[in-house]
């Protein structure tokens, strides 16, 4: 499925279907490994987060998704087809902010694929996170890659 990385708000379900749903007739593929980061409610000191707004520079994000899919696809010779739909705005606590789903002829390519585009999306997709927390205030999140 052919479309824009970047995506206004949360990852909904329908979205999620619609891309899984482009599978149909597919007979290339006999595994398909799916990744869905949502925000967490963590705890920072006495504060709970209960959102998370996303900033990009929508040309650097597209370009750099381009290069993660590019490089999955040349060393995986097994995979078809990859998405990735990031978040971009305020998703709040328990809401989807990341969808991967990487489709190979073998499911053991499928999930290496999917498993390592996240940690490469993680390193170097350029999204910033700004935490909202209950109270209001705000505070500036770092990438972790566990």
């Amino acid at each position: 499925m052919s479309q824009k990385t970047l995506i206004n708000g949360p990852i909904t379900q329908e979205m999620i279907s619609s891309c899984l749903a482009a599978l149909a007739g597919n007979t290339d593929s006999g595994g398909h490994s799916v990744f869905i980061g949502q925000v967490r409610a963590d705890v920072k000191g006495a504060k709970r987060v209960k959102a998370i707004e996303y900033s990009a520079y929508e040309n650097m994000v597209e370009a750099e998704a381009g290069k993660i899919k590019g490089l999955i696809l040349s060393e995986y010779n097994d995979v078809q087809s990859m998405d990735i739909l990031h978040s971009r705005g305020v998703v709040m606590a328990g809401e989807a902010s990341l969808f991967v789903l990487v489709s190979a002829g073998h499911r053991r390519h499928a999930i290496d694929a999917c498993s390592k585009a996240i940690e490469m999306i993680k390193a170097s997709l350029p999204v910033w996170k700004k935490e909202i927390f209950e109270d209001s205030s705000t505070g500036w999140k770092e990438n972790s890659l566990a």
